[in-house]
């Protein structure tokens, strides 16, 4: 059986706003001969007893008077009021100052760019601990009720519930209030990949072009955009007939930062051995490249991205929109409707499968976290292949019976 304190010993409570109190009688007020608490608070029960512990070991004797014990005392109006706590606009500030260690710092400006422009808004002035599910499901159905997208409605609920998901770790909150939203359904875009005739359309115009290599590279190897134009020659080994992914050169909206070197989107690198036609317009690319290169001497401007596989005539890096600009120009010139830049990497993965590579295969060569991404994203054409192989199984069967 549990001792019962005596008077004055102190006790120990659970608040509402979820953190722990420990009040202690500390003296006797000399003129109305009441007693004196003070209370100490902190975010575990561990915490403030070790708080009253110490505040036991300062107090007066028994019948002194009350002195104060130190100079951050709270005032009559304080204890009242408990202590002040933490909104979310400053947990969210510290969580992006602390908690993102293992984040690309294209992510992080992100990630700021939510919390400013959404999040802070919203609930900046909101204590950690009163943060309710109701309050965030508002704001994703008016952001739904503003036409923004499923995807992007998602995107926002992710990074709120990661960092209170770090609040509720540090015990700064019972528990995450985004668990219980409901958020709209993302549809996946359909794939769109250019078919065989639509290809060679774009080939004919491609022809000759400045950025021809650079297109035809991606149609056959499905490199993203950002490894595209992150590519250099020491990551092309024509000893070997193989490609290095292993960065891309990527771009943020901040002043210092615009352009870098980044990791892959799943953080792996990976090889791959495309067919010897790419790798024969990879050699005639960088004779071409070093042609020019000598004809233009001191004025071939590098940069801080020296030895790129694609450039500009000068030298100097591409961008993932000027190279998306360019490639619809391309398009307009074959009479071609409207494809995004990466559906040239949906043109090789189909040209992939139609080729008879295995899903296994194709998933490396693409850089997708597992087969059964792969599979999902391009099952429509595996039950295409399947339905050819019924009509090629039943003229074969035909032609044995007849």
């Amino acid at each position: 059986m549990a001792r019962k304190r005596a008077n004055g010993e102190g006790s120990i409570r659970k608040r509402s706003n979820s953190c722990w109190e420990a009040r202690i009688t500390i003296g006797v007020n000399p003129e109305t001969r009441k007693l004196i608490s003070k209370s100490v608070y902190g975010k575990t029960q561990r915490e403030v007893r070790e708080k009253m512990k110490a505040l036991e070991e300062k107090k007066e004797p028994k019948g002194s008077v009350y002195v104060a014990l130190s100079s951050d005392a709270p005032t009559d109006a304080e204890q009242s009021a408990g202590p002040k706590e933490m909104t979310v606009g400053e947990w969210l500030d510290t969580w992006l100052k602390e908690y993102l260690a293992d984040v690309k710092q294209g992510t992080i400006i992100h990630y700021e760019s939510v919390v400013r422009l959404f999040l802070k808004p919203e609930f900046g002035d909101v204590p950690l601990s009163q943060l309710r599910t109701p309050m965030v499901q508002k704001l994703y159905n008016r952001l739904r009720e503003e036409k923004r997208s499923p995807k992007y409605i998602k995107n926002i609920h992710g990074i709120l519930h990661r960092a209170l998901e770090m609040a509720v770790r540090l015990e700064y909150m019972m528990r995450n209030p985004t668990t219980a939203c409901v958020i709209p359904r993302v549809v996946e875009k359909k794939v769109t990949p250019l078919d065989a005739p639509d290809q060679k359309k774009l080939f004919e115009v491609l022809r000759g072009e400045e950025f021809e290599a650079l297109f035809m590279t991606d149609i056959f190897t499905g490199l993203r955009s950002g490894e595209l134009i992150g590519l250099t020659w020491d990551c092309v080994d024509f000893d070997h007939g193989i490609i290095r992914v292993e960065k891309q050169l990527c771009q943020v909206r901040q002043k210092g930062l615009q352009f870098y070197f980044g990791t892959l989107k799943n953080g792996k690198t990976r090889i791959i051995e495309p067919a010897p036609f790419v790798m024969e317009i990879l050699k005639k690319h960088r004779a071409e490249q070093e042609r020019r290169k000598k004809n233009a001497g001191d004025f071939w401007n590098e940069g801080e991205f020296p030895n790129l596989v694609f450039t500009h005539a000068d030298g100097s890096h591409l961008n993932q929109w000027f190279v998306c600009r360019t490639f619809q120009s391309y398009l307009v010139k074959a009479g071609l409707p409207h494809h995004r830049m990466h559906d040239l990497r949906h043109t090789f993965a189909v040209n992939s499968i139609m080729a008879g590579d295995d899903i296994k295969t194709i998933q490396e060569n693409m850089g997708h976290y597992s087969a059964a991404f792969t599979l999902d994203r391009y099952g429509h054409v595996t039950d295409t292949m399947r339905h050819q192989s019924s009509n090629r199984m039943q003229a074969f069967i035909r032609d044995l019976t007849s």
